[in-house]
């Protein structure tokens, strides 16, 4: 390989862990009745009272609100509160 080649590769290599992927299992449709169900609570997860909600109105498991949440984050579509929590940031959440 060229030395611009393997650069390039390198390169390639670092921006794949910034591409987020949507948890295993679930949908384009889950991913939305997610953003739906958040917005619903007033956009903020912190506590168990939060969860719950989103958990019942998707059909998500904890686990995979959990995963979503994570998903939302390397997109960059959601933000750390400083108490733990998660804020969307995007729809009708967007600031």
């Amino acid at each position: 390989m060229t030395r611009p080649t393997i650069l390039l590769t390198i390169a390639a290599f670092g921006l794949t862990g910034c591409l987020a992927l949507p948890p295993d299992g679930v949908s384009a449709e889950q991913i939305a009745a997610y953003d739906a169900a958040v917005t619903s609570i007033g956009c903020d997860m912190v506590a168990e009272s939060d969860y719950l909600p989103v958990e019942l109105q998707t059909g998500l498991t904890r686990e995979q609100v959990i995963q979503v949440t994570e998903y939302k984050l390397a997109r960059e579509e959601a933000v750390k509160l400083s108490d733990g929590g998660v804020r969307l940031t995007t729809g009708a959440c967007a600031a």
